[in-house]
């Protein structure tokens, strides 16, 4: 766990669960398991204060605890679990993508809860939804209205359906405990991980070649998802003819051109695609190692190009193209003046974009007889974007959080003209009492929140970004620890 991610971690505790859990989050991913006193203690917290926060930890799954053989028990942080918490709105917005709106609602009520009963689960769900047909205006979401603000604004409307649920138990709710009772219900992280990464195949597969190769791969991963595990290195082989039963309705394409296509894919330098065995007309596979490899070097090879500039790209490009190369070859191949060359090698190297091996002639590694070849190391360079990731997304976090703070008065009087307008709205009021109120704020500060808004969804926009970067390189490391 390194500094940045710790950072990150508690920053997004803070924002989701408030200075308490975020301080017993903290405090647990920095020390490791500790039983409940030694928490209290350490922390300077109220021994029931630890407990509840706690509990709301555990019940978000956020930390797990075991029994050690004496009967201390020990909690532990799970810490990969916790910067997940930063691609809800992800999750949130892929549901309602491929189930509607009750597909949106079932999953950010899970979110929100850790883990809920399917019974309590459809009924909160169903009283959301009876509430909308009913007149409530409900804002359909968008990408951007899925980031933070967003989130806070959906944390209201949760608590505002907790206090009705209460209330209605509290009237005349039936005490029998439901018929599902200790059976809960949860996301299923991996599955949404699964689909993000089957769409970056799919569209890279696009970009590269074109729309019909993509639905050809497409088809194939939504053959073997439920077959394939989440971290195989490549799906179960499948038959061209397999392939052919099961593509879309809307591509009218031959046997004999899907044929072509799956030698085309499997012929592609890339070998995103790849040919097992040649029964049943070629069984094919995807190599979803190589995707994620060919995946992850190319977000390297566009942070060089961004930073670099292109001729930078062109020579990093060479070295994964040719492994490894001194650098008289570097200037050759890249057609570079030598001085160019050698800066723009020094400058990746002091950034560990490119590595430098030493190969020497002789045991006393004297300069003059040693070889000094420049190559890259994607896992490695993978490893370093992904640190600088975490700490733009906890910099983006504070800054967002940094706008709030500076424009909370402004804020919260905006809130208040917004309350009165839909109170005086529900009543009936005329036009002018309406404009009246509207008038309580002055142009500048409408026009100061404007600007804040503007800026505070831009940065909520750049966190979405980053974390697409993020899920990239994790996926491919994950892939290289993994692979057999």
């Amino acid at each position: 766990m390194t500094q940045a991610e710790l950072k990150l971690c508690s920053l997004l505790l803070r924002e989701y669960f408030g200075d308490i859990v975020e301080a017993i989050g903290t405090f647990l991913i920095r020390s490791g398991p500790q039983p409940l006193r030694l928490i209290a203690a350490d922390t300077g917290l109220l021994l029931d204060q630890v407990k509840k926060a706690l509990c709301v930890l555990i019940q978000h799954n956020l930390v797990g605890y075991q029994v050690q053989k004496r009967g201390l028990v020990e909690y532990e942080a799970r810490c990969r679990r916790v910067l997940r918490i930063l691609r809800y709105p992800r999750y949130i917005y892929t549901a309602k993508s491929l189930y509607g709106d009750t597909g949106e609602l079932l999953v950010e009520e899970l979110l929100l809860n850790g883990h809920m009963s399917m019974s309590a689960l459809v009924r909160k769900v169903a009283d959301r939804l009876t509430e909308t047909m009913e007149g409530m205006v409900w804002e359909e979401p968008t990408p951007a209205s899925l980031t933070g603000k967003g989130k806070r604004r959906r944390s209201c409307e949760e608590e505002d359906g907790e206090h009705q649920a209460k209330k209605q138990k509290q009237d005349g709710g039936s005490t029998e405990p439901p018929p599902d009772d200790g059976i809960y219900w949860q996301v299923n992280i991996d599955r949404f991980h699964q689909h993000f990464r089957d769409q970056a195949i799919v569209s890279a597969v696009a970009n590269r070649m074109d729309q019909t190769s993509s639905e050809i791969v497409r088809t194939m991963l939504r053959m073997s998802e439920v077959t394939t595990s989440s971290y195989a290195p490549y799906t179960q082989p499948l038959s061209s003819n397999e392939i052919f039963r099961s593509l879309p309705a809307g591509y009218n394409i031959g046997k004999q051109v899907l044929d072509q296509y799956l030698t085309l894919l499997a012929d592609d330098p890339l070998e995103f695609v790849g040919k097992a065995r040649d029964s049943g007309g070629g069984m094919f596979t995807v190599n979803l190692h190589k995707a994620l490899a060919s995946l992850a070097t190319a977000t390297l090879e566009s942070i060089v190009e961004e930073r670099f500039g292109s001729r930078c790209a062109r020579i990093f490009r060479l070295l994964l193209r040719k492994k490894y190369l001194e650098q008289k070859q570097v200037e050759d191949f890249a057609m570079i003046p030598a001085k160019e060359a050698k800066d723009m090698l020094y400058r990746m190297l002091s950034e560990n974009l490119v590595a430098l091996q030493e190969i020497p002639k002789t045991p006393d590694h004297a300069p003059s007889r040693t070889f000094y070849l420049y190559t890259v190391n994607v896992p490695a360079a993978a490893r370093m974007l992904l640190h600088r990731c975490y700490k733009s997304v906890a910099n983006l976090m504070e800054r967002r959080q940094y706008e709030s703070r500076e424009n909370k008065r402004l804020l919260e009087k905006s809130q208040r003209v917004e309350a009165i307008l839909a109170s005086l709205q529900a009543t009936g009021a005329g036009d002018t009492q309406l404009q009246d109120i509207e008038e309580m704020i002055t142009g500048p500060e409408r026009q100061q929140l404007d600007t804040l808004k503007r800026n505070v969804n831009k940065l909520d926009a750049s966190e979405t970004q980053v974390d697409e970067t993020i899920f990239v390189l994790e996926s491919f490391i994950e892939s290289t620890v993994r692979r057999p």
